[in-house]
């Protein structure tokens, strides 16, 4: 029987590297190869490797900075989650708006970075519930193409009769369909013109068994919005000029997926909430992961509200909100 030829020799390293210790720190730090590739390449074992890097950080051959903002922002993340009980928060630098431009737009960026931190939570078989406004919108844009096997999407709050292509229903369907998930729209609105029409219309089954799923949920993804006249909520047509008139002289500082919130998170009673279709804020509470995207100066005190309450065990958003935050102002 033939024996097999012996396998080639390991190239060597170039001669602008002295030893295999910088042509691993190389191929490593700079090109971005991992170690097993190294291990390939060098023809040794990648416990080698690991050495290797080791002795490249001890001898100064390679140098780690951290960088202070990145720092700066670790440590933003820790204060807020310590502060208002969170299981995690995270922190994304802070730029300058530019007019006429998205490329500062807190929801756009928030949105962003929200997205790339629920593809980490999601596994198969998970239900997630999903709110409305912008920056849920941007979050459901910026996800990456996937499937997840077995995943569901439910809408958490009625259909919204707005214009704007931050619409309940577009939300939930775009992040469906960006993971290849078993979509679950509302065929109802988000508000009816009475409590016993409400209360009627919960009792069909087909939105009896929405609820059922919302319910079921095991992440819940939401932003925190403010009452005041450029707000999401005014642009969602939920209520007209008179009656968010009328709101904005109640304890009302904020609002979550169409619920109205006083300053310490709590729900404000009101004539428009008992004609709302969808999730309530206990409901929320009970969701296990319950993910909050929130930035910008107009938004601070709601989104301290919404933090104070408990709404969220996660929360993303941007240096600026989360230094006012810390500061309480």
């Amino acid at each position: 029987m033939q024996k097999p030829l012996p396998s080639p020799a390991p190239p060597a390293p170039p001669l602008e590297f002295d030893d295999l210790l910088t042509f691993a720190a190389w191929l490593y730090y700079v090109d971005g190869l991992t170690q097993s590739d190294v291990a390939q390449r060098l023809g040794v074992s990648r416990a080698s490797v690991v050495n290797y890097l080791q002795d490249a950080r001890t001898r100064g051959i390679v140098s780690i900075r951290l960088d202070p903002a990145a720092a700066s922002r670790i440590g933003l993340a820790r204060r807020l989650a310590e502060r208002f009980g969170l299981v995690a928060a995270h922190v994304i630098p802070s730029i300058a708006e530019t007019a006429g431009s998205d490329a500062g737009r807190p929801d756009r960026r928030i949105g962003t970075a929200g997205a790339r931190i629920l593809a980490d939570m999601l596994k198969p078989g998970d239900t997630v519930g999903v709110a409305w406004g912008r920056t849920v919108l941007a979050a459901a844009r910026a996800t990456v193409a996937s499937e997840i096997k077995g995943l569901t999407i439910v809408q958490a709050s009625g259909s919204s009769l707005s214009t704007d292509d931050f619409s309940p229903e577009l939300c939930t369907s775009l992040l469906a369909n960006q993971l290849g998930a078993r979509c679950l729209n509302f065929h109802a609105p988000v508000v009816l013109s009475s409590r016993a029409l409400r209360d009627q219309l919960l009792a069909e089954p087909s939105l009896r068994r929405q609820f059922e799923h919302i319910r079921a949920a095991d992440i819940i993804l939401f932003g925190v919005g403010d009452i005041g006249p450029g707000s999401t909520f005014a642009a969602s047509g939920m209520a007209d000029a008179a009656e968010l008139a009328q709101l904005r002289k109640t304890e009302a500082i904020g609002i979550v997926i169409g619920r109205l919130i006083d300053a310490k998170g709590e729900a404000v009673a009101s004539d428009l909430d008992a004609r709302i279709v969808g999730i309530s804020l206990a409901e929320l509470k009970q969701v296990p992961v319950r993910l909050c995207l929130a930035g910008g100066a107009h938004k601070r005190s709601a989104i301290a509200a919404a933090l104070s309450g408990g709404c969220a065990t996660h929360f993303v958003t941007d240096a600026t909100t989360a230094e006012a935050l810390l500061a309480g102002k």
